[in-house]
């Protein structure tokens, strides 16, 4: 199988919730890695080459992840079915290979963490487990566990570890703080119930100090509880006037004694004394997830929810966005005519175009609240086309993601499919009424020519041939037609007992593949209509996307199952696997220079696979 040769990185995308897990960004001890859960997989990402390696082994998405003091270990829990048990997978950063696997929490692994000495791994269970327990790293194995809050409170959340003793540790969670001491002769764990008078609060996040004489609650409310460690009662909380909006979400002690806050609003500042007066203060894309130090904290990450990771030097305090990604699923990828140095994506609210050698964003068109559904660029260059879920088609300049011009009412249902002729002039147009309609774009005016009204459900994809003078869309009412859009009739028609998803023209354009929710993989004769014969093309899962390479040798199929397949076209054969999503793959691209396969997916990760060498 060919691995992921990098992949342009869905800051801390989870569950599709893109980064809603707290504390889901971590730097590395040794100052030069990054650490983050991108689906079922663990991304290290070395900060001054970007190179990514990723560790795998989780059969679904990734909840948590935690690195040892010493950066010898790195843990990470998984989220599973209800009833099932979720493994804690125990790693060696340094061989990138997995030690242990321990399961006993059910359903979800909430949060983890390492005692100082990486003795033992402490793990809190989700919420219909709610249990804490504790690991012996060197032995692999349980020593043993109790319920994480008490029955009169909510479910507890964090998880955090003293600063220098092995045998303590801090939970917290709605309505609850707990300090912990294990009493490993006994095989037990006491918990003694902080006193914080009658301040109700559901605890965000929890930073223990340095020297473990007192440790920090962030709040949802907005507010920072401080709590001594040793007489387990609060010692003060603020800010009392002015709280921080959204709750705080993130915390980050300084040696200097100062804290970085880190709100649900998506501001990061830092706070001076026991009133947490704001000195600096700057604003990030989303509301802050995570916050880990570099080092002695002259430089920190912040990881958003809306799949940002920005680098903070804490001298001049201004932030720089070193990672971003779609935080909702990707619709289509289409490369330019001919080049592979970059590809546009399209998602939710935006349509990015990515720089393909360095994985960097060069561009994001923003259309708040709607969702695009297609995009082409056009052959000549000026444009990108897309399709909208408002019915509207809309066109960008490439380089500065300014509108051109956007037709309004193109389709009654939202527009689900688009196709531009390669002379730039005309677009094809599927829409989720099943109407096919034929638009001519002019200087500056773009006019309806045609309407071709044949489908019945939703047009899923549009091919169109090299002469431009005959297009194929397929469409969820089982029905392929291949129309002439010169006399605009209908050509030929295939019927097969599956909801069409995708469509590819053989590059000699005498054949058509097509595949969709029956798993096959169907080859059509275009002349006659006739069935040539069909493959297996996934054991579990609907093929969502499929795409040809240009001498018509070889093609690629994702979908459901999670998987990319490369297959020879004249054996039907899969001659390569590659996997590494963990959502359902939506489509996928062969860049024109048959370097790369680009594959997009439901939870948002573009993942970047090197061509495999085939001679």
């Amino acid at each position: 199988a060919y691995s992921p040769q990098n992949c342009s990185q869905p800051a801390l995308s989870l569950l599709s919730l893109a980064g809603h897990k707290i504390c889901g960004l971590i730097c590395h001890p040794d100052k030069e890695h990054i650490l983050y859960p991108l689906g079922c997989t663990v991304v290290i990402q070395e900060l001054d080459s970007k190179k990514q390696t990723f560790l795998r082994g989780h059969t679904d998405n990734v909840s948590c992840i935690v690195v040892s003091k010493d950066g010898v270990y790195v843990a990470s829990g998984q989220v599973t079915f209800m009833g099932f048990k979720a493994d804690i997978i125990l790693w060696d950063f340094q061989k990138e290979e997995l030690l242990a696997r321990l399961s006993l929490h059910k359903g979800n692994v909430e949060d983890l963490a390492f005692s100082p000495n990486s003795r033992y791994l402490v793990s809190l269970g989700g919420q219909d487990d709610g249990s804490v327990v504790v690991w012996d790293v060197a032995k692999r194995e349980g020593v043993c566990g109790s319920p994480a809050s008490p029955r009169s409170a909510g479910n507890a959340t964090v998880v955090v570890c003293s600063s220098c003793r092995d045998e303590m540790f801090v939970t917290a969670g709605n309505g609850t703080i707990r300090v912990w001491e294990l009493d490993l002769a006994n095989r037990k764990i006491r918990p003694t119930e902080c006193q914080i008078g009658k301040v109700k609060r559901l605890m965000m996040c929890v930073r223990m100090a340095d020297d473990d004489n007192v440790f920090y609650v962030g709040t949802s409310s907005g507010d920072i509880l401080q709590v001594n460690t040793h007489n387990k009662v609060m010692i003060e909380y603020g800010p009392q006037k002015k709280k921080f909006s959204s709750g705080v979400t993130a915390l980050l002690l300084l040696k200097t004694g100062d804290l970085i806050v880190g709100t649900g609003g998506g501001v990061v500042a830092l706070c001076k004394g026991s009133n947490y007066k704001i000195m600096k203060q700057i604003q990030v894309h989303g509301a802050v997830t995570s916050l880990t130090r570099r080092g002695q904290g002259h430089q920190f990450f912040v990881g958003t929810n809306e799949c940002q990771i920005y680098r903070i030097n804490y001298t001049e305090f201004k932030e720089e966005l070193i990672a971003a990604c779609h935080n909702e699923a990707v619709h289509d990828i289409v490369f330019p005519f001919g080049s592979s140095k970059v590809f546009a994506t399209c998602s939710k609210n935006d349509i990015r175009v990515w720089h393909t050698p360095e994985n960097r964003e060069l561009l994001r068109i923003i259309v708040p609240n709607v969702t695009c559904h297609a995009i082409e660029i056009m052959r000549d260059g000026r444009s990108i086309i897309s399709a909208w879920n408002d019915g509207k088609i809309r066109a960008f300049t490439p380089e500065t993601g300014r509108l051109m011009y956007m037709i309004n009412h193109a389709h009654s249902l939202g527009v689900t499919a688009i196709a531009a002729t390669g002379d730039s002039k005309r677009i094809v147009s599927g829409g989720g009424e099943g109407q096919v309609r034929i638009w001519e774009i002019g200087e500056r005016t773009q006019k309806l020519v045609e309407v071709l009204k044949e489908h019945v459900c939703a047009v899923s994809c549009i091919k169109i041939k090299k002469n431009d003078q005959e297009c194929v869309t397929t469409s969820l009412d089982r029905t392929c037609i291949v129309w002439d859009i010169v006399r605009f009739v209908r050509k030929q028609m295939f019927l097969a007992n599956t909801l069409f998803k995708c469509v590819c023209y053989h590059p000699e354009e005498y054949q058509i593949i097509t595949s969709g929710t029956d798993r096959k993989v169907a080859y059509w004769e275009v002349f006659d209509g006739s069935p040539i014969r069909e493959v297996e093309g996934s054991v579990s899962g609907t093929i969502n996307g499929m795409d040809i390479t240009s001498d018509g040798v070889h093609f690629v199929t994702g979908g459901d199952d999670h998987l990319v397949k490369l297959w020879n076209y004249d054996e039907g054969a899969v001659t390569h696997v590659g996997v590494g999503h963990s959502g359902n793959i939506t489509r996928l691209k062969i860049c024109p220079e048959k370097k790369y396969i680009v594959s997009v997916s439901a939870d948002g990760a573009i993942l970047l696979w090197k061509y495999p060498d085939l001679h």
